[in-house]
């Protein structure tokens, strides 16, 4: 009897792929994935998994199931993938460039006019003067 395919490792790197692209395509659009990418973290873990259960049903009955060329080579492009958009996401993504037009912490404030709650604008000149020498900003992300 031929040994049978053993798809598990390409599902594993087929998930690690869908993880790594799902976040620039979908994830990327909303903060609460954006800034800590947990989605695509369980996508990479269930890749993961998929992945090792691949790999031992290979070397653990080979006369069963076949995969014990493809699946390392599938782990380690898994390993690259998921790799990358690790160090992309948590390390090379602190070395972005501030802006040089950003107001600095105690530094004066660009004037601007926003919305207060009730829909009416405000300004920022019209809060600081002679008897208000300072003011805080605080932004709230999100919606009134």
């Amino acid at each position: 009897m031929a040994p049978r395919r053993n798809l598990l490792p390409l599902a594993g790197f087929l998930v690690c792929l869908v993880g790594f692209v799902s976040y620039f395509v979908l994830f990327m659009r909303f903060p609460v994935t954006r800034d800590v990418p947990w989605a695509n973290w369980l996508l990479f873990a269930a890749g993961l998994a998929l992945l090792v259960a691949g790999l031992a049903r290979a070397f653990r009955r080979p006369e069963t199931y076949r995969g014990r060329i493809a699946g390392p080579i599938l782990g380690v492009l898994s390993l690259a993938v998921v790799g990358f958009f690790l160090f992309m996401t948590l390390v090379a993504s602190r070395e972005l460039p501030t802006s040089p037009d950003a107001p600095k912490v105690g530094g004066m404030a660009p004037d601007f006019t926003l919305p207060d709650s009730q829909g009416r604008p405000v300004a920022l000149h019209d809060l600081v003067g002679p008897q208000k020498p300072w003011v805080v900003l605080i932004f709230y992300r999100g919606y009134w």
